[in-house]
C-alpha cells in the first residue's frame, strides 16, 4: 500500500495538516506519471543534516534538505527526503514568507527530484520553481491553504 510518513530527528516538529499534506503529495506524483510506493520526510536538525550530507555526499555545508532515491523502479517512488526544520525557518524569513508555506515549497522540491526534475544550471532551476509554484498553486485542490 503506498505511504507517505513524517518523523523527526534531533528536533521537535509537529506538521500541521498531515492528511491533506499526503493528499496533496500523492496527487503530483500522478500527475507527473509516477507511482507512490514509499516516501518518508524526516524533519531533521541542521547539525543532523550536516552529519548526512558529510556521510553520503562528501559535502561539507549546511543545506536544507537532502533528497534519497531508493526506488528500484522506473516511474516508482521509494524515497527518504531529509528537512532541515531550522534552515526552512531561516529560508522563511530571508523570503518573507510563512514557515509552512516554506515547508510546503521544500517538501515539493525534494519530491519534484524524484520526478526527475534538476536544479543545477539557470534553465534547470527555472523549471524546478516554475514546477513548485504550480503544484504549490494545487494545494486548494485539497484544502490546504
Amino acid at each position: 500500500m503506498p505511504a507517505i510518513s513524517f518523523f523527526t530527528e534531533s528536533v521537535s516538529y509537529n506538521l500541521p495538516q498531515k492528511l491533506k499534506i499526503k493528499k496533496w503529495i500523492k496527487a503530483t506524483i500522478e500527475k507527473e506519471g509516477f507511482n507512490l510506493q514509499e516516501l518518508n520526510f524526516i524533519f531533521c536538525s541542521d547539525e543532523y543534516l550536516l552529519g548526512i550530507n558529510q556521510q553520503y555526499l562528501n559535502h561539507d555545508t549546511y543545506t536544507d534538505i537532502i533528497t534519497f532515491d531508493n526506488s528500484e523502479e522506473e516511474k516508482q517512488i521509494v524515497s527518504d527526503i531529509f528537512i532541515s526544520i531550522e534552515r526552512v525557518k531561516e529560508n522563511a524569513k530571508t523570503f518573507k514568507t510563512q514557515e509552512f508555506d516554506e515547508v510546503c515549497r521544500i517538501m515539493i522540491h525534494g519530491t519534484l527530484h524524484l520526478l526527475g526534475y534538476k536544479d543545477k544550471g539557470k534553465a534547470a532551476k527555472t523549471l524546478m520553481t516554475q514546477k513548485e509554484d504550480e503544484y504549490l498553486g494545487y494545494r486548494a485542490e485539497v484544502g490546504l491553504v
